[in-house]
């Protein structure tokens, strides 16, 4: 799924900029999450509110290594709402949780410092 998290790593083709706004990457608020023990690497099931317009999604994340689960709820992360469903095992993800590789490899969490409205959109 994820191409090269090796910070070393060339820059990817240049795109158009029509493309990127294609890519719907909101803000939203961890409403609740569990463990997922069913996933290959050690995951959380999420779900997020992104606000009154596109409302509460699913996401499967990989973070456990980095985030404990009394610690996600009410935090605020960075998604991509418009991507289609995708099985994860016996889950169904609805949105792409965003975050970077630490040193070790793991997932950081991509959000603001500061709140914004659930919903916003990345610009």
């Amino acid at each position: 799924m994820h191409l090269r998290h090796d910070p070393d790593a060339p820059a990817a083709a240049q795109i158009a900029f029509d493309d990127f706004l294609k890519v719907d990457i909101r803000i939203g608020t961890i409403v609740a999450a569990e463990e997922f023990p069913e996933a290959r690497k050690p995951s959380y099931r999420l779900r997020i509110d992104f606000g009154p317009v596109i409302g509460e999604k699913k996401s499967c994340a990989q973070i456990a290594a980095n985030y404990h689960l009394d610690d996600l709820v009410g935090r605020q992360v960075a998604a991509v709402v418009n991507f289609p469903p995708r099985q994860i095992g016996p889950a169904m993800s609805e949105v792409l949780t965003l975050g970077f590789a630490d040193e070790a490899g793991e997932v950081v969490l991509f959000a603001p410092d500061v709140k914004v409205p659930d919903g916003s959109r990345l610009f």
